[in-house]
């Protein structure tokens, strides 16, 4: 068992899968900078190389469960993985601030992009906070910020009826880019698409003030091979 770290402070990695349990031993720090967005690569994020069906017990995982589930007994594929799909137990603060920043982000979306249907004027910064307090909105964490923003308005269109300015924009893209770049753009509307054996058409409805982080993540997906065109 190779130690990378301190076990002090250590937090837990969890996913289960088809029946069985992984854990890991992850460092808090590096852990919420890499789901932040902050860290991109996963160095010196475990703190035990070793893969564990009870990580505070100390029981480790059989490497033929590993390779079975994970088809790889790579232990990085695997904390790749477990970062992505699994539960993280991060600190009270870490969880607390996660969720602050989050909850920002979401309400900056809906504040630039959204109006009152009844008066069509924008939305006031505190009765937008106010009606979400009132409608026990609850923001996950590790959900991403534009999944999650579709599922506030729905909840808050009772209280307070809200319209989002919406953009209409096609994209062709390169197919070796095109999964990835579909991946991300299924978290939006999308409206037409179409695969050929060189390029994917994809029209996509989106809130207009995200228009230049969409085209912006779009570019870094595709090294800027990508051509997009308003629709309106």
């Amino acid at each position: 068992m190779l130690f990378l770290g301190s076990l002090d402070d250590a937090i837990i990695g969890k996913l289960e899968k088809q029946g069985e349990t992984f854990e890991l031993f992850l460092d808090p720090t590096k852990t919420y900078d890499y789901l932040e967005g902050k860290k991109h690569d996963l160095n010196n994020i475990l703190v035990v190389e070793e893969i564990f069906k009870d990580a505070r017990k100390g029981e480790r995982q059989s490497l033929a469960v590993v390779e079975k589930v994970f088809k790889t007994k790579d232990i990085y594929k695997v904390l790749e993985i477990i970062l992505k799909e699994g539960q993280i137990q991060l600190t009270t603060h870490q969880r607390k601030k996660m969720i602050e920043d989050k909850k920002k982000k979401i309400m900056d979306i809906i504040l630039k992009n959204a109006i009152d249907v009844r008066t069509k004027a924008p939305i006031p910064p505190k009765r937008l906070e106010l009606a979400m307090e009132e409608n026990r909105i609850m923001i996950d964490p590790f959900k991403k910020v534009e999944e999650q923003v579709n599922d506030v308005i729905s909840k808050l269109k009772y209280t307070l009826p809200i319209k989002f300015e919406q953009t209409k924009i096609a994209f062709k893209i390169p197919v070796e880019f095109g999964n990835k770049c579909y991946n991300y753009l299924k978290s939006y509307h999308i409206e037409k698409e179409q695969w050929t054996n060189t390029h994917l058409f994809i029209v996509v409805s989106i809130p207009a003030g995200l228009k230049g982080e969409v085209l912006s993540k779009l570019g870094k997906l595709t090294s800027g091979n990508i051509q997009s065109k308003l629709l309106e």
